[in-house]
């Protein structure tokens, strides 16, 4: 029996595994018995990076064979741990560069963990070299990368999961089966949206030297190069606009693609926002401190808000999404779910997160991990990988994620234009805006191309 048969047998005694089945079917769970071994690639070897392909290695016999990372002290790092948790033992070739990493290994698999304003280029460039790719959340800085990353996709037959694993979660995956899909809530014409995390890394760190075991020049890449003030990684970067799209694009994108899930979403029709810096003025952050968003449907409105200042609205969910419906209302978020019924008769329902602590014990001992959230990552795993075995579409295939990642980039072009947005995704331009259309494109810097979504 091969690694992977046994792995499967361990997976599927666990408390997800018939939500596993059930919602993912033969899609999701026939990756038996491949034909050989799938060779990995990472292209970002930090926290996220790093928990993305243990859960991989903990649900497939798979060989890590190269690591791409800029930080040369990271890279050692995650190899000393790669090699003690993969199968062969084996320690994988390092690498600065992701062009050489994949151009001198034939891999099947690359995970891209890398900060958001390198997602489209290394995405593309991985399904050119004719692997499959898994690829953080957002999946792009703005619109036309993501129109790239589609084309590209689709282009050369490669399957592209996006990390929004939500779609993966248990107890959310239970939530649309038993009560949205059920009808307990009925016609469902307003949903809530929010993040109330305190998560804006608003510092004021002095100029200094570039280490040298950074190679900053790369680590910046297409984005414009800030002055260097300290080690960028775990969430530093993320307190500005030239590597991502700010909170909105970092926790709207989750909770708006869920909710998209869950009501069977397609675009909005049109997109507005407002909001800004209001209360943590004093650090070099430039992304926004508090901001809404109204995604418009067909009779539905889906509204978003955050603030990284203040309490939260209800301590209970304080990152989450409440869908409205004439019937009953749910509240779900990473840790919970609560369905309540209107009027008389109806039974509430409650579930928590489902944690898998003793079936898998190195979760415990591995840093930063969220627990919570590795159950639905590696179900996302076996999703993507049964979407390679059966040459189908994934649970959170490159286009849905593409949707959900585009409209909250949208979102913050209508707060920087004070202006709503309508988008059209057949003809890839903003409806009767010149100056909004404009901005779906940023520049990249030099030598760096960016992607066109038509000669991808």
């Amino acid at each position: 029996m091969n690694n992977f048969n046994i792995n499967r047998r361990h997976f599927l005694k666990g408390a997800t595994a018939s939500l596993a089945l059930s919602a993912f079917g033969a899609q999701g769970m026939d990756f038996i018995n491949p034909a050989k071994t799938l060779r990995v690639g990472l292209i970002g070897a930090g926290w996220y990076g790093k928990s993305d392909l243990f859960r991989l290695i903990q649900v497939a016999p798979v060989e890590v064979v190269a690591l791409c990372d800029v930080d040369k002290n990271m890279l050692k790092g995650a190899a000393a741990i790669v090699s003690q948790r993969q199968h062969s033992r084996k320690t994988p070739r390092l690498y600065g560069d992701y062009r050489k990493m994949l151009s001198e290994n034939e891999l099947d698999i690359v995970l891209i963990g890398t900060p958001d304003h390198w997602h489209a280029l290394q995405t593309i460039e991985a399904v050119k070299a004719g692997a499959h790719v898994y690829v953080q959340k957002p999946i792009s800085v703005d619109v036309m990368e993501g129109e790239a990353m589609v084309a590209a996709a689709r282009k050369y037959k490669r399957v592209v999961q996006v990390g929004t694993q939500r779609k993966s979660t248990p107890h959310l995956i239970e939530a649309k089966k038993n009560i949205v899909d059920a009808g307990l809530l009925g016609k469902v014409s307003h949903v809530d949206m929010c993040c109330y995390f305190p998560m804006r890394n608003n510092g004021n760190p002095p100029l200094e030297p570039v280490p040298d075991f950074l190679d900053y020049e790369m680590w910046t890449g297409p984005a414009p190069l800030r002055p260097y003030d300290g080690i960028p990684h775990l969430r530093w970067w993320r307190t500005f606009m030239e590597y991502g799209n700010g909170i909105m694009g970092d926790m709207c994108v989750h909770m708006f693609d869920t909710v998209r899930w869950m009501l069977k979403l397609g675009w909005p029709n049109r997109i507005v926002s407002t909001g800004g810096i209001y209360v943590q003025k004093e650090g070099k952050s430039n992304i926004a401190d508090t901001q809404t968003a109204l995604f418009e449907y067909d009779e539905l409105n889906c509204n978003w808000q955050h603030r990284s200042w203040g309490t939260p609205a209800d301590p209970d969910y304080p990152w989450s999404f409440i869908l409205y419906g004439e019937k009953g209302t749910l509240k779900g978020s990473t840790m919970r779910y609560d369905f309540i019924p209107h009027g008389e008769g109806g039974t509430p329902i409650h579930k928590d997160v489902i944690y898998e602590k003793e079936k898998y014990p190195e979760d415990l001992t591995e840093d930063h991990i969220e627990l919570n959230a590795a159950p639905a990552t590696r179900l996302h795993m076996l999703n993507f990988l049964g979407a390679i075995e059966n040459n189908s579409r994934p649970v959170a295939d490159i286009e849905e994620g593409h949707i959900s990642t585009a409209s909250c980039i949208l979102a913050n072009l209508s707060m920087k234009t004070g202006r709503p947005i309508v988008y059209d995704p057949k003809k890839r331009e903003i409806t009767g805006d010149r100056e909004a259309n404009d901005l779906l494109q940023r520049p990249y810097r030099q030598p760096w191309v960016h992607p066109d979504p038509t000669k991808v």
